[in-house]
């Protein structure tokens, strides 16, 4: 009996060892369980900022922003952070120095730890662009320029592939119509988490969406949702980007009765024409997009 007991000791041991490798074993997939595991749900929240973009971004393992607001609306930047309990932000991500974009980046740096800040490295002169780059020196926070082909780690499975602008079209600085223009230069990048995937787009006109067409293939651009280009702005979500992108989703960051009619009348007939589906945040506040890296969910936080 005792040498049973002790055969069966040793067996359920060497079970026990067997099944700690394996868990660290390739799946089909080509991923291991233990990294299927740690990546979880990935949570994009298009915060009700106003007329702006802000977007919260939590992977299993990274907090990031992309934009961050106007100067007008850091109360609810401000109301957004404690009430997800933001301390550290591990990557800001700019896409253009406007200030419906850049001006709560001043809040972010109050009241987070930032690890590291991304802008599409075009320059203007206004005060609160000055600031912003003061405030990354001081604090020695590590900063790049993004430009097509980049691809930042958001941790937890999460990849940011950037689709535009070129090194080339910041060094010529964007214009439209033969003048300065810098929403043609707003950063364009894909997120990719298993199988979901959004693109987002900052403030981007039909020059950005002609340039990201001519340098990437419809498979590379293709998205299950798409942050509305500059506020859904009749200058941008032209046909063809929009055939290329193919969504099911739009999300929509504007101000309720903003002056400038964001989203146009017919950019949303465009939209409905390609069987989109649209949220907007002047109407169902906050836009909360939920994925496993399988499927996904959009709710409204209003």
């Amino acid at each position: 009996m005792r040498k049973m007991m002790l055969v069966l000791a040793a067996f359920v041991v060497v079970c026990a060892l067997l099944t700690g490798c394996a868990a660290g074993q390739p799946s089909a997939a080509g991923k291991t369980e233990s990294a299927q595991a740690k990546g979880g749900v990935l949570e994009v929240k298009v915060l009700d900022v106003g007329q702006g973009d802000a977007i919260l971004i939590r992977t299993a393992d990274e907090v990031i922003f992309i934009d961050t607001g106007d100067v007008d609306e850091h109360p609810k930047l401000e109301a957004a952070l404690k009430k997800e309990n933001i301390k550290t932000v591990d990557k800001l991500i700019i896409t253009h120095p406007h200030a419906d974009h850049l001006g709560g980046a001043s809040v972010i740096f109050k009241n987070c730890e930032v690890k590291a800040v991304y802008d599409n490295g075009e320059p203007t002169t206004t005060k609160l662009y000055r600031d912003y780059l003061k405030t990354i020196k001081a604090k020695g926070i590590p900063y790049k320029a993004l430009v097509d082909g980049d691809v930042l780690d958001f941790g937890g499975g999460v990849s940011f592939r950037v689709l535009g602008p070129t090194a080339q079209m910041v060094k010529e600085g964007g214009k439209k119509n033969g003048k300065p223009n810098l929403n043609i230069n707003s950063i364009v990048g894909r997120l990719e988490y298993g199988d979901f995937t959004m693109l987002f787009t900052g403030d981007a006109e039909k020059e950005t969406e002609k340039a990201v067409l001519s340098h990437h293939s419809a498979a590379e651009i293709k998205s299950l949702v798409l942050k509305a280009p500059h506020h859904g702005s009749k200058t941008s979500s032209t046909t063809a980007f929009l055939k290329a992108a193919a969504p099911e989703a739009v999300a929509i960051s504007c101000g309720a009765g903003n002056e400038y009619g964001h989203p146009h009348k017919e950019v949303l007939e465009r939209y409905k024409k390609f069987n989109i589906k649209v949220y907007r945040t002047d109407q169902g506040g906050t836009i909360a997009v939920i994925s496993d890296g399988k499927t996904y969910n959009v709710k409204e936080e209003k």
